[in-house]
């Protein structure tokens, strides 16, 4: 008889999970996801659509404390339940509701980054590897025993959906691995030692802002770890709020450097190049700038830049 399984996901590593479930011959009899929010960019795959190309029946509840779902997932009668990037914490109850486990896939070499958004706190804090981990599911988020894990590297000028993609990869490959000791009750669970970890969490559009008198490392992290489809690093001059889309750091003893040094920190235009001069001296090249024009990023010129913050400062 094929184990049974209750699958909680959303975004590209639930769609990838989920599909390596179903591959590797798990009944899953309920899938439980989100409504897409109106509001968000969604730009990444539907687990909703995976589970009705397969048939299997699904429910978004808002609440996922609610009477209704604790019965669905009763009905379904799972062995196990896995959790693949869904967004809330599942309570105790729930989980209890698996006799043979549940399992949680983490976008993070757990103990480090556990909490939200994992992959964004790695580029940020400029750190070169991150990864994925199978983990048991306890009442404390990113806490249980190691089943698994994969590791990714982090290369300097990679964006948080550049090292996101490869999360993906690293989620399906080590839930794919592990898979088979997992449902034949001879998977390794190791411990998972907080007190060697850190936690992070959730972010908002608002931390995108950019302070222009940090050091360029730190500037340039901030750029990468928010980039579209992420909300983006920004500014603000006057009305007007002008997204970093892509950038890189102008190499120590550039020319570049050396004519912006003496400027202000912020963003200004040289020889028809935007860049952004740090805190530390340092320049930016910014090589594609957005701002906002009735909803939609419309992509500025260096000319257009300087005509739009003098209008704004003269408004």
């Amino acid at each position: 008889m094929k184990p049974r399984a209750v699958v909680f996901a959303y975004h590209n590593v639930g769609v990838r999970c989920l599909q390596v479930l179903l591959a590797r011959g798990v009944d899953v009899t309920l899938v439980v996801t989100h409504e897409d929010n109106p509001n968000e960019n969604i730009w990444f795959g539907s687990v909703a659509a995976v589970a009705a190309e397969h048939g299997i029946e699904t429910v978004t509840p808002a609440d996922p404390n609610g009477d209704e779902l604790r019965a669905a997932v009763r009905r379904a009668q799972p062995d196990f339940i896995f959790s693949f990037y869904y967004r809330h914490m599942l309570p105790a109850d729930v989980l209890a509701l698996a006799p043979r486990g549940a399992y949680n896939v983490h976008g993070s070499l757990l103990p480090k980054y556990r909490g939200r958004v994992p992959t964004n706190w790695a580029v940020l804090n400029g750190e070169t590897e991150t990864g994925a981990t199978l983990h048991e599911m306890t009442a404390k988020p990113d806490a249980g025993a190691i089943v698994g894990q994969t590791s990714v590297p982090i290369l300097p000028d990679d964006t948080a959906q550049q090292v996101f993609d490869k999360v993906t990869v690293a989620a399906e490959q080590t839930l794919w691995r592990v898979l088979p000791a997992l449902l034949a009750g001879a998977a390794p669970h190791l411990p998972n030692d907080l007190a060697q970890g850190s936690y992070y969490g959730g972010r908002k559009p608002e931390d995108g802002r950019i302070d222009w008198a940090q050091p360029a490392e730190r500037v340039y992290n901030l750029i990468r770890a928010v980039a579209p489809p992420y909300p983006g690093a920004f500014i603000d001059v006057g009305n007007t709020r002008f997204i970093v889309a892509r950038a890189r750091p102008v190499p120590v003893g550039a020319s570049a450097n050396a004519a912006l040094a003496n400027l202000p920190p912020g963003l200004h235009v040289s020889d028809n190049a935007l860049f952004g001069v740090c805190g530390d001296a340092r320049a930016i090249k910014i090589s594609e700038l957005w701002c906002a024009q009735d909803g939609k990023p419309l992509v500025i010129t260096p000319s257009q830049f300087l005509q739009l913050t003098h209008s704004s400062r003269h408004s």
